[in-house]
């Protein structure tokens, strides 16, 4: 589990905070949806959580342990990190997957690694294609790539940041399932942001709602109701029920 105390993010010791005393979990086995407007600072949450953007103050702690007073390395190992903009430049879909590998490189590639990386192919259903560029394939299997390359770093959490910007209705809902299923399978924890909030309530567990860098709620679904979505996005809806799943309707404000 992954507890997020009094956390206080910028982009500069004297630039405005964009995450201002920010409390969270992300349990173990669990899918937890970060959902919020277009810069609400659900990005730089991401980035601090995985090292890259450090906290002004405040903790993250996993097993009861500071990150920041573990290697980088070490936190690699623990928490995989698959961005909105994915890069694997030139590179085979075996090399792609195999740099996810890179906490764990001594003096080289191990037998261990090559394994660990061609499991992770077939359990991705990634064998037809191993040895393509990745600049071959399409958006959705480009993304199957980026969650295998995470899959291969054996990590207790995977953070998605947008995963499912770029695609079509088909592979997102393709991936979305293939997100919930490795959450089922192997009981790791997953923080992902994801714009649709109906989409948000078919795959997740848990949800955090930020605005303007503060944490507005957090709950189970039964906290989604139309007046936190008002809250935060400034959208009327409707909530209804088809075959027992909540699903939510938005209306146009007649504010605008």
């Amino acid at each position: 589990m992954i507890e997020v105390k009094h956390l206080v993010v910028s982009y500069g010791k004297k630039k405005p905070n964009v995450i201002d005393n920010v409390n969270f979990e992300i349990p173990d086995g669990k899918v937890t949806v970060l959902v919020g407007p277009n810069g609400a600072g659900k990005s730089t949450i991401f980035k601090s959580i995985v090292g890259i953007l450090p906290a002004k103050s405040g903790s993250i702690y996993m097993d009861g342990a500071n990150l920041n007073d573990i290697k980088k390395t070490e936190r690699a190992k623990k928490i995989a990190y698959v961005p909105q903009q994915i890069s694997f430049g030139n590179l085979s879909v075996f090399d792609s997957i195999l740099l996810g590998r890179l906490p764990y490189f001594n003096f080289g590639i191990s037998e261990k690694d090559k394994e660990i990386v061609s499991d992770v192919i077939k359990e991705m259903n990634l064998e037809k294609m191993a040895f393509r560029s990745v600049d071959e394939l399409s958006g959705g299997e480009k993304q199957r790539v980026a969650i295998a390359r995470a899959l291969a770093q054996e990590p207790q959490i995977i953070v998605f940041d947008e995963p499912t910007s770029n695609l079509d209705i088909n592979n997102e809902l393709k991936l979305l399932k293939t997100i919930k299923k490795l959450v089922e399978t192997k009981k790791i924890g997953v923080l992902i942001a994801i714009h649709d909030l109906n989409i948000a309530l078919e795959v997740g567990d848990h949800f955090l709602f930020l605005k303007d860098g503060r944490l507005v709620a957090s709950g189970n679904k039964d906290f989604v109701t139309c007046e936190l979505v008002h809250e935060v996005f400034n959208v009327p809806c409707e909530i209804k029920y088809i075959d027992g799943k909540k699903v939510i309707l938005y209306w146009r404000n007649e504010n605008e």
